[in-house]
């Protein structure tokens, strides 16, 4: 056996106080996660201070176990995503946060980020 980093020990290590870290079911990249607070929430607003400061933690530590854990596909950039209401496409009412991995060369034009992902929603 390879000895690799183990996504279930590694993931429960980055857990903390407020926040979880699970590797998204539907991915849209390779090493797509999601950072979900412990507490049922679903309003990113309504975050104690505490939450807030942990978050940002738990998005530090899961960034550098994805640079590190993802080998010969090491990320070369990353979006972060949060579906923020039902009007923004919010279907679970626990606040989650997409953290994707982004590659040279995984779209033809990376630039305007997750825009490329869909259709513009206005007329320019």
């Amino acid at each position: 056996m390879i000895d690799t980093p183990c996504p279930f020990c590694d993931f429960n290590q980055l857990s903390n106080r407020s926040w979880q870290v699970l590797w998204e079911p539907f991915p849209v990249g390779l090493g797509h996660v999601k950072i979900i607070p412990h507490r049922h929430e679903a309003d990113l607003f309504n975050l104690t201070p505490e939450e807030q400061a942990d978050f940002w933690k738990a998005l530090e530590d899961t960034k550098r176990y994805l640079d590190s854990a993802l080998g010969k596909h090491k990320p070369e950039g990353y979006n972060l995503g949060i579906n923020h209401g039902e009007a923004a496409g919010q279907t679970i009412k626990h606040l989650h946060i997409h953290l994707i991995p982004r590659y040279k060369g995984d779209v033809e034009n990376p630039r305007g980020g997750i825009r490329n992902f869909k259709k513009s929603l206005i007329d320019w």
